[in-house]
């Protein structure tokens, strides 16, 4: 039944989403694994539909954060609000209360704002005023940016890059995909109210499934491994952090279950691990300005280590 779910998770979205079936099963498997996603890419290529269209394809609760320079702590998590007739406070939760967070344009807004986020992702929690609330489950948080070069940007800080499980890239279409999009949209195909079609309870029982994914003894060294890798490339300053090895072991888990599987197979890893580690890793300034990124560090870490033959 779960597999059937998921299946039609997929073709919901592939409904809005062309050509970027990849794409789709990452932010699935972020949120298989309870993880949070963040996706940077060029205005226009559909960052805010994506997390749109997942927000539309299962049953929970979705607030979108269009967040600005003017943008405050409290818009996020809330506040508390005199009323003078009563001479009472009433707490007013923020935006970050529900079940799906579309933080938009995370990085046009203040470093302060951006860091109202950290309880959340991290705790499931927010304080308000020294209250504190438990978020609803499932919680995730989709963020999106625009490439950190563009005008009027604050680059997101190491730790609060840290707490996402995956940073994405949506890419341009293919113009086979593009000739699609346009026939769908003259159709008026494209832009149909989606209709849930799994709903929280069923995505939390997969979670609980997920967990139950089995990853080999060889597969965690392996995954191990990697990590250390990345901390002994000459092109690195910082490598991923200890949270990384417990991501990557909870994303590979995930995107098994996605595949059908109840196990974790070496190829998962590898997919996964292009996915969760490039943007926790910080270059040397040499390899900065070389242009090297922290996919190339990940590439190379996966070239050196030995791929553990389990099947």
């Amino acid at each position: 039944m779960s597999q059937q779910k998921l299946t039609e998770l997929k073709k919901n979205m592939q409904r809005r989403i062309v050509g970027k079936d990849s794409v789709i099963d990452h932010v699935i498997t972020a949120l298989l694994a309870g993880g949070h996603v963040l996706i940077e890419d060029v205005p226009g290529v559909g960052k805010t539909t994506l997390a749109k269209t997942l927000a539309d394809s299962v049953d929970l609760s979705y607030a979108r954060i269009q967040f600005t320079p003017d943008t405050l702590p409290s818009d996020v998590t809330g506040m508390n609000l005199y009323h003078p007739a009563t001479g009472s406070f009433k707490l007013l939760p923020g935006a970050i209360v529900h079940q799906i967070v579309l933080a938009d344009e995370i990085n046009r807004t203040s470093p302060k704002t951006q860091a109202s986020l950290l309880e959340a992702m991290e705790e499931h929690s927010v304080t308000i005023d020294g209250t504190t609330l438990s978020l609803p489950e499932p919680f995730m948080v989709i963020a999106t940016e625009n490439p950190i070069d563009a005008i009027g940007t604050y680059p997101l800080p190491e730790a609060q890059l840290d707490r996402f499980m995956m940073k994405l890239s949506i890419g341009y279409p293919s113009e086979q995909d593009t000739l699609e999009m346009a026939g769908r949209y003259l159709d008026g195909s494209l832009h149909e109210r989606l209709q849930p079609v799994v709903s929280a309870q069923e995505i939390q029982q997969m979670k609980n499934e997920v967990r139950r994914v089995t990853v080999h003894p060889e597969l965690r060294g392996y995954i191990a491994e990697l990590i250390r890798q990345t901390r002994i490339q000459p092109e690195s300053r910082y490598g991923a952090s200890p949270r990384s090895v417990l991501v990557m072991l909870r994303a590979c888990q995930a995107y098994a279950y996605l595949q059908g599987r109840d196990f974790v197979i070496p190829e998962d890893v590898i997919t996964m691990a292009k996915a969760v580690l490039p943007h926790r890793l910080v270059l040397t300034a040499e390899a900065r300005m070389a242009r090297y990124s922290g996919r190339q560090i990940v590439e190379s870490a996966i070239a050196a280590v030995k791929v553990p033959g389990i099947q």
